[in-house]
């Protein structure tokens, strides 16, 4: 029982490192309707080389107000040596370049770099400014833990 609590426990503290992703704000993106856009942010200096955050879509169309609608959302976050963190992925949402919030009622997907923790819902806000991300119903979560070694296999 005790390796199970410490696999949650790891479990618990990884997720909340998947949602430390980024305090800087990405690129605007262009004001017209665009197709397979790409917003990039990086690390802070001596990593300003290293992608810190990318943000793309299908396509995105604008809406009143400087929102943007994103169809094919993915959110992608890395580490300064360039692993993948986590991926968020959305059928649709609407998104602020200007304040980095992008929300949906629709279904989100999120992964772990390394494809061990998977979460899914519907409905969801991101805020890039405080890289806090929030789920609000029907929320299932995957923990894919490591098999267990049976001796003499």
């Amino acid at each position: 029982m005790k390796g199970v609590a410490a696999s949650w426990r790891r479990a618990g503290v990884a997720a909340l490192m998947l949602f430390a992703a980024t305090s800087e704000r990405a690129q605007p993106l262009p004001a017209g309707h665009a197709t397979d856009f790409t917003s990039v942010s990086y690390f802070e200096p001596p990593h300003e080389q290293q992608v810190k955050m990318k943000l793309s879509g299908a396509e995105a169309s604008p809406l009143p107000g400087g929102l943007l609608d994103v169809k094919q959302l993915q959110i992608e976050t890395f580490t300064v040596e360039g692993k993948a963190e986590m991926v968020v992925k959305a059928p649709q949402c609407t998104y602020s370049p200007f304040d980095g919030v992008a929300s949906s009622a629709g279904h989100l997907a999120l992964e772990s770099g390394d494809g061990k923790f998977h979460i899914e819902g519907e409905g969801f806000l991101w805020r890039q400014t405080n890289s806090a991300l929030t789920i609000s119903n029907r929320v299932r979560t995957l923990i894919k833990l490591p098999e267990a070694t049976v001796p003499g296999s």
